[in-house]
C-alpha cells in the first residue's frame, strides 16, 4: 500500500492529463461515458458493502453489551 501511495504522489497534474488523453484515445469518446458509469456503480457498491459491514460490527458490539 505504501508503494502505491509513493507512486501516486509522484504523478503530477501534467501526467494525469496525459493519462486521461491516452485513455480517451484508447477507448474513444463514445465508450468513455459507459466506462465512467460502470466505475461509478462499482464505487457505489463498494461503499454499500463497507457500510453494511460497519453496521454488522455495530450490531455485534451492541449485542455484547
Amino acid at each position: 500500500m505504501n508503494a502505491l501511495y509513493i507512486f501516486l504522489g509522484m504523478v503530477g497534474p501534467w501526467q494525469w492529463i496525459i493519462i486521461g488523453l491516452a485513455i480517451l484515445l484508447l477507448f474513444g469518446g463514445k465508450k468513455l461515458p459507459e466506462l465512467m458509469k460502470g466505475l461509478g456503480s462499482g464505487i457505489k457498491e463498494f461503499k454499500k458493502a463497507t457500510q453494511e459491514e460497519d453496521d454488522e460490527k455495530d450490531k455485534k458490539k451492541d449485542s455484547k453489551e
